[in-house]
């Protein structure tokens, strides 16, 4: 393997956790409807968007949040979630890392508060 730098182990667990994030529809779906938005989204707006149950809902956002695709913005008794563009936009770089592609520094992705 010629010039190959091989992925250190943290980091494909990082881009594992993000691709499975990534792999059911509903949460394709949610990161969607956060992002266009454009404005921090309260959970009844998804719920009625994505004709899902709010626990289904609440569920694929904690999945979202714990990958960081998803920030939680509590505001009074309410939670809103916004997309966290850090994340975001690191998650194309990730796939040209796994290929072996010159990507961003992953260092720049791990945050994004």
């Amino acid at each position: 393997m010629k010039g190959a730098a091989v992925l250190d182990r943290a980091t494909a667990e990082t881009y594992a956790g993000w691709f499975r994030a990534l792999a059911d529809p509903t949460r394709v779906q949610i990161l969607n409807l956060i992002a266009s938005a454009g404005e921090p989204v309260p959970v009844g707006e998804i719920v009625e968007q994505v004709s899902v149950g709010q626990s289904t809902v609440s569920a694929h956002l904690k999945i979202l949040t714990d990958t960081r695709f998803v920030l939680v913005e509590p505001r009074g008794t309410a939670r809103l979630y916004r997309v966290n563009q850090r994340c975001v936009s690191c998650f194309p770089s990730a796939a040209d890392v796994v290929m072996g592609r010159d990507a961003l520094e992953f260092t720049s992705c791990e945050t994004g508060r």
